[in-house]
This record gives C-alpha cells, sequence and structure tokens, in this order.
C-alpha cells in the first residue's frame, strides 16, 4: 500500500495525526478530524463496527478489511484499511491505520505469506516463464499436468519439460501477451500430456504480461486448468447433434446404416461395422424372440468405416453376409439386447476365438485393434442387429462414457433403420401391387406400334399412381390410356388399380371416349359418397381416386380416325410423319369425381406414321401447372429427336425430361399409327330386302376365297346369314356389310336401329331366337357398338385357332 494515506489513532479510537494523503482521501482539514472518534469519519453501518474492530486490533495486533468513509463534502467513498500497531510507546497513538482509496487499489495488501499459500495451495496450476520463456516460478499443481515438481522446471522451456506436446502453439501464445501486453484468457489446448500418455487430455490456460516497475515486461505469468471432461461432453455433444443431423436423412436402409457408420468415425471410434438381419433389408419383421445359444446367426454387413482411406481393413464387403458363430461377442449382443465392452482386446483370447475364425484373428492383430465396443440395434423391443466399434490408432480404451454415447447414436440409428424398414415394407408392397396391375405385356394388335415408359418416384416422395394401357376394341380399333391418381403410397396404387379396371371394363362395352370419361366420373364421386367422404378431401384409400386425371383415346385403323376426350389430364402430342410436333386442341373436363361440366371429345383423322404421346403430368415436373408454354416446349423438342423405333423414341424422351429418381411417377404410353390396306378391309351396301341375306352370304364366300380363309367359309356364311337377316327384321333403313382381316376374321353389320339385340336361349319348341346364340358359339367375341347414325353388330373369328 505505498500510495495508503497514514493516520494515527489512540487507544480507543479516536484520531490523534492527519496527514495531507487522508486530507485528500476523506476532504477533512487536520482540524476537522483530530480528536474525533473514528467512528465520526466512517458511514453509519461501519461506524457500529468500530468498537469490533478495535477489540481485534488488541487482540491480534492489527486488522484488516474493506470500510466506508463519509467524506467531509457528505460524499462516501470505499477505502482499504489496514491497522498495525505503532512502535513508538511514548506517542499518545497505539495505531497506525493505511487508508487507500477502493477503486484504485490493485488488491489487499497482504503479506507475502499470504500470497504464497494462495498460489501454492491453489489446485490450478501456475507458473511464470521469462522473456526467453523459460520457468522461473511455479507451484505444486503444476506437476499434476506432467514435467515433474518446480524444482525440475527451473530454467527449462516447455518442450524440454513435455516431449510430445504441442508446446509451439501455447509458445504462441506466451510471446503474444508478452509481445502485445494482451493478457490471453480462455485458450484451451488439446493434446496428449507426459502424465496421460495414452488419454487425451484439454485444458483451459491464460496468459497476463509481468512488468517491472518502470513498465519493462520481466515475463508472462499463465495458469492452467484441466477440463479434459468437459472437452470430452462437448465432443459427445456435438457428436449427437452430427448424428442428429446426418444419420436418416433418407429412408434407404443401407444408406442409413452407412450414415451412423460414417458419424462414429473418428469422433469416436477408428473403425466402425454396422450388420443388419437379411430379414430387415428386405423390410421384412425381424425375429422377437432371443436368438439361441448354440444358434448360427447370420447378418449383412450394411455400412462400414473406418480412418483408413478406401477401407483395406475391411474384412467382408458391404451387402456380403457375416456368419457369427454361436457365443460370440456380436451373437451375445443379439441374444441377450445388452451391449459388450472390452477395454483391451486380446484378439487370441477366449472372447474372439469364436468370431475370429477364418484368420481374422491375424487381422486384428495386424491392425492393432485394442479396444471394442458392441452394441445392439434396437427399435420398439426388436433388435434388428449389431454394430461394433473399434479403436486403433486412439491410444485411450474405450469407457464407459464411450460406451453410453455409442448406445445413445445406435438407438438414434436404430429409430431411423426401422423407419426405413417399414417404408422399405410399404413401398415394395405398394410396388408388387403397382407392378401386378400394370400391363406386363402389351398386347399384340396391328393398329398401332406401341411402347411404353414408366418411370418410379424417389424414395422419399414413395410410389405414385400413374398408369397406362392398351386396350384392343372391335373393328381392329384400340384404346389408349393414361391416368394418374393423387398422392402416394399403397393406397395410391389400390385407387389406380380400381380405376384401371373400370376403364377396361367401360371400354369393352364399345362407348365414346366423352361417355367413358363420364361412366368412371360417376363411379369415382358414388363411391366417395357412399364412404361418406367429401370429393374435395381424396386422402382416405377408398376415396383416393376423387380428383383423378385420365385421357382415353380410340384410334381405327381402317379410316385412320382418332377420338379422344381428357378429364383434368394433359392432351397427348402428335408427331408427325415429318417430325413435327402438335399438340391436340383438346377440351378439357373436370377430374374424376369432383362435378363439372360434360366431358366432350375431339376427332382428328391421322396419317400412317404419325406418333401419339400420351404421358402424366410427372413428365414435366418442373412446375405444378403442366399446360405453361414452357413445359410445352420441352416436350416438343424432345419430341422432336428422331429415333429408330418407338421403344426407342419413348425411353429417349423420358430421359431427357425427367432424373433417374423423379419427383413424381412418371408414365408415357407413345403409339406409331398404322392403317389397314384395301386389300384387308371389304364392305358393302345392303338393301333392306330378305332376298339379300343369300347375296351377303356369297359374296363373303368369295372373299374370303380371295383371303385364302377357306376354312373359315362356313362359319362366317352363318354370322353373315344371322346378323344380316336380324339387321333387315328389326331396322329401318341402309344396311351395310364389312369384313376386316387382321389378326381375326371380323364381320361387322351397320343397321340404322337403335336397340340392341339380346342373346336368348330358347326352349326346344321354341321356333326362333337361336341366331345369336350360335353366332356366340362359332365366334370368339361378338357384341354391339354404337355410332351417332345407328349401330354395329360384330363378331370375330381367330385367325390363328379357326375353333371357338
Amino acid at each position: 500500500m505505498a500510495d495508503a494515506a497514514p493516520v494515527l489513532l489512540d487507544a480507543q479510537g479516536r484520531v490523534t495525526g492527519w496527514t495531507r494523503e487522508a486530507q485528500r482521501l476523506l476532504a477533512y482539514e487536520a482540524g476537522e478530524a483530530v480528536g474525533r472518534n473514528v467512528a465520526e469519519l466512517l458511514s453509519a453501518e461501519d461506524a457500529a463496527r468500530v468498537p469490533e474492530v478495535m477489540e481485534r486490533c488488541r487482540a491480534d495486533g492489527g486488522w484488516v478489511g474493506l470500510l466506508t468513509g463519509l467524506r467531509g463534502d457528505g460524499q462516501t467513498a470505499g477505502i482499504m484499511v489496514r491497522i498495525t500497531a505503532a512502535l513508538d510507546t511514548e506517542s499518545p497513538s497505539r495505531w497506525l491505520a493505511l487508508l487507500s482509496e477502493l477503486d484504485e487499489a490493485p488488491g489487499w495488501d497482504m503479506s507475502r505469506a499470504v500470497l504464497e499459500q494462495m498460489v501454492a495451495r491453489s489446485p490450478v496450476g501456475i507458473a511464470i516463464v521469462d522473456t526467453d520463456l523459460r520457468y522461473v516460478w511455479s507451484n505444486a499443481a503444476l506437476a499434476q499436468y506432467g514435467g515433474g515438481p518446480p524444482s525440475r522446471r527451473l530454467g527449462l522451456r516447455l518442450a524440454d519439460i513435455q516431449p510430445g506436446l504441442d508446446s509451439e502453439s501455447i509458445e504462441a501464445q506466451m510471446r503474444h501477451a508478452l509481445t502485445t501486453g494482451e493478457p490471453i484468457v480462455g485458450y484451451e489446448h488439446v493434446g496428449h500430456a507426459r502424465s496421460a500418455p495414452l488419454r487425451e487430455t484439454a485444458h483451459m490456460m491464460s496468459f497476463t504480461r509481468l512488468d517491472d516497475g518502470h513498465g519493462h515486461p520481466m515475463g508472462v505469468y499463465y495458469t492452467v486448468e484441466d477440463i479434459s471432461d468437459r472437452h470430452q461432453a462437448r465432443q459427445r455433444l456435438a457428436l449427437l447433434d452430427r448424428a442428429g443431423e446426418h444419420i436418416g436423412r433418407t429412408l434407404d436402409i443401407n444408406r442409413t446404416a452407412q450414415e451412423l457408420a460414417d458419424v462414429a468415425v473418428p469422433g469416436l471410434a477408428d473403425l466402425v461395422t454396422v450388420d443388419l438381419l437379411e430379414s430387415v433389408l428386405r423390410g421384412g419383421e425381424p425375429a422377437a424372440g432371443p436368438f439361441g445359444d448354440t444358434e448360427q446367426v447370420t447378418l449383412r454387413r450394411a455400412g462400414h468405416r473406418s480412418v483408413t482411406e478406401q477401407v483395406p481393413e475391411a474384412v467382408v464387403g458391404i451387402g456380403d453376409l457375416v456368419a457369427y458363430p454361436a457365443g460370440s461377442p456380436p451373437i451375445r449382443s443379439l441374444r441377450t439386447a445388452k451391449s459388450w465392452r472390452e477395454e483391451r482386446l486380446d484378439p487370441l483370447g477366449e472372447a474372439w476365438t469364436e468370431h475370429a475364425r477364418g484368420g481374422e484373428a491375424a487381422i486384428f492383430v495386424e491392425l492393432g485393434l485394442h479396444s471394442v465396443m458392441i452394441v445392439p440395434i434396437r427399435a420398439r423391443g426388436v433388435t434388428l442387429g449389431v454394430t461394433s466399434f473399434f479403436r486403433r490408432r486412439r491410444q485411450e480404451a474405450f469407457e464407459e462414457a464411450d460406451l453410453n454415447l455409442a448406445e445413445d447414436l445406435v438407438s438414434r440409428a436404430a429409430v431411423c433403420v426401422d423407419n426405413a424398414r417399414r417404408y422399405t415394407r410399404e413401398r415394395d408392397a405398394a410396388l408388387v401391387l403397382q407392378r401386378s396391375l400394370l400391363p406386363h405385356v402389351l398386347p399384340d394388335q396391328d393398329a398401332l406400334e406401341v411402347s411404353a415408359c414408366y418411370r418410379l418416384a424417389d424414395e422419399l416422395t414413395g410410389l405414385g399412381g400413374d398408369w397406362y394401357d392398351v386396350i384392343p376394341l372391335s373393328g381392329a380399333r384400340v384404346a389408349l390410356v393414361v391416368g394418374e391418381v393423387p398422392g402416394h403410397g399403397i393406397n395410391a396404387a389400390a385407387a389406380m388399380g380400381r380405376l384401371r379396371t373400370a376403364v377396361r371394363t367401360l371400354a369393352l362395352l364399345d362407348l365414346p371416349p366423352e361417355e367413358v370419361l363420364a361412366h368412371l366420373d360417376d363411379l369415382v364421386a358414388r363411391s366417395a359418397r357412399e364412404e361418406g367422404v367429401q370429393a374435395s378431401e381424396g386422402e382416405a384409400a377408398v376415396a383416393q381416386s376423387v380428383g383423378s386425371g385420365c385421357v382415353y383415346v380410340v384410334y381405327d385403323p381402317v379410316d385412320g380416325q382418332c377420338t379422344m376426350a381428357a378429364a383434368g389430364h394433359p392432351a397427348p402430342a402428335v408427331v408427325m410423319p415429318d417430325g413435327g410436333v402438335a399438340f391436340v386442341d383438346l377440351p378439357q373436363g373436370p377430374p374424376l369425381g369432383v362435378g363439372g361440366p360434360p366431358f366432350e371429345s375431339v376427332e382428328l383423322a391421322l396419317a400412317e406414321g404419325s406418333t401419339l404421346a400420351l404421358h402424366t403430368d410427372g413428365l414435366l415436373a418442373r412446375g405444378d401447372d403442366w399446360a405453361v408454354d414452357a413445359d410445352r416446349d420441352r416436350l416438343r423438342q424432345a419430341l422432336e429427336q428422331r429415333a429408330a423405333s418407338v421403344e426407342l423414341h419413348c425411353r429417349t424422351v423420358v430421359d431427357a425430361l425427367t432424373p433417374d429418381r423423379p419427383h413424381d411417377d412418371v408414365a408415357l404410353l407413345m403409339a406409331r399409327t398404322r392403317l389397314l390396306g384395301a386389300e384387308q378391309v371389304a364392305d358393302w351396301d345392303l338393301p333392306s330386302d330378305p332376298a339379300a341375306v343369300a347375296d351377303a352370304r356369297k359374296t363373303a364366300s368369295r372373299m374370303l376365297s380371295e383371303w385364302g380363309l377357306e376354312e373359315l367359309v362356313f362359319t362366317t356364311e352363318l354370322v353373315v346369314s344371322e346378323l344380316v337377316t336380324n339387321a333387315i327384321r328389326y331396322s329401318d333403313g341402309p344396311i351395310r356389310l364389312r369384313l376386316i382381316k387382321e389378326r381375326a376374321l371380323v364381320c361387322e353389320v351397320f343397321d340404322g336401329g337403335a336397340t340392341a339385340p339380346h342373346l336368348r336361349h330358347p326352349r326346344t319348341t321354341d321356333e326362333g331366337g337361336r341366331g345369336l346364340l350360335l353366332v356366340s358359339q362359332v365366334t370368339q367375341r361378338w357384341g354391339t357398338r354404337f355410332v351417332p347414325d345407328g349401330k354395329i353388330i360384330w363378331a370375330e373369328q381367330s385367325l390363328t385357332d379357326p375353333s371357338p
């Protein structure tokens, strides 16, 4: 307390001597202070303490503490007070009080003994180095960090007493503090200290420059505190945060298993393997019960990561089988659902004898794997596999805290693996359902050269409800259908199957496209109403088809006429024989089941060699509005690329417009038109006279002879006779007979009537009613379709199998 203001007190605490320094500190003149009790110069609270302070002085020979002085100008001032006995016994003064202003005091004026006790007994390591960074003093606590007792440090530098430690970085901090005078607080250093060579340690250090009385640097004073536990706790939390961010980013089981291995290396282990039960990888349910003691379990390697690049030490590759013998640690973890830890692994010992068969023990020795943890992968009470953690480069063994961290990591990954497994199971079920509902092989027919391409959505979006179909109709005509059910998953696939079945049933009724969509719209809306679901909702499985889109096209190869209608679906594109691309101006009807104006159809003539392109909106998946001009331009450019075949053209268009795993399912159906030659079609107008029946039979027989179909003459004469007779008997107006030779021989009779004939089963005593029954017996198919000016009754005979 070199700048302290001295004040003399008598035995009762009265002021007997005053100084200029005291006058400056408390603002009292000497005449105002001398003779007064010191209590009058203090605040009321501290004045009450004066008798106690004087008693302590008499008992201990002095006193040190903090008081609040009451200044002469009415203000208060915090002061540091040290009272000691005056040695002049002849003076009336007994005590010398040294007063220091608290704001300017660097600290209590303690004795050297007190200061030495404070630094010597401190649990924090403390040292002083000179300007050459050589030790001049250190306390005993610093020895716990290595380097020996204080006496062995004197004159040495940090690199001399802690070889192997990153001393350069620490001395760089010392030099910075020494050069700039700026203290460095909270510097963390991580490494291997001499006192714990097998364990990574972390220390918190602070550095302060020491100056002499003239302000010249004398050295650096620094403190060291071991924060290894806090450092490891932060590392574990950071690893858990990383696991939450990186594990389970997809719904792929193998990728999730690999993500677990990637996160754990090198933060926790040097080598990690993830092995799953085969049933889990297939999306199935794993065995709920424990594994037997003598049962050998086969797993499959799903994830692997090592600190060594390209993982050359992998004994088992990703996707390969791992056969763990009974009694090995992984099987014990599978069986007991408990983790297992071995701090010091003896690969040739009893624990790994069975597990390390086939030379794996030698590999363990060669790689230096010295510590291991086995953690079962469990989710929802079921064991899915095991994860093995090994240490090789890191010399410290796995501790209990490491096992807890590994269990946390694996438990997080287990939930993600189980979610991926459940998703895989549902996706596979939906995929099987969808594939079973889509055409496996497009039907053979001569009207169109057809090819279809279907691309599944990515795994995060899930399977959609797109579908396509090619349906042969009567008269060598063909129906092309492409549709899409909103939503994804197994419900969408099931709804798609219902719609496709309904479309095929309606198509066989030979209805016009607009009527097919109208009946389909009624069916969807009725199903939604019956289930009590509003048409605007559409999430339930039974009503998922509400809001579906569909385009239905009928092509006739006899005259090249094409009729189509759409319900909330993109209009088809037409690639002309010369390569030009046009989009059909097709009136858009409302989506199925939502209600709205009636459906309309358009009819256009297509030149032979034209190509129809029917697609779902996933093909142009840049936005929700598939009708924008930019999307049509993309499709036009892709369709303009010529290809050798329709199949190749179809794949080229899909590849050009969609990624390998698009956001939505993509269906593209392309059909190149053909025309039947004049030698394949023959028709005749017949008078409404019963005598014309015989002429019709003869004419048909001559035509079949020209076609080389003499074996079908008898049945064809029977069919012509019955159909023409019915037309003459039950209708008015013109009658037309047409024969078409394609993959089947088609006999068609047109009349102006609006009543469809019905098949009867006459009794033995009935004289008539057997005509259509005979026709149905001698042909493969027969039916009726209505046209704007009448109806057509038709019958087909196979040209590959004449027998009915």
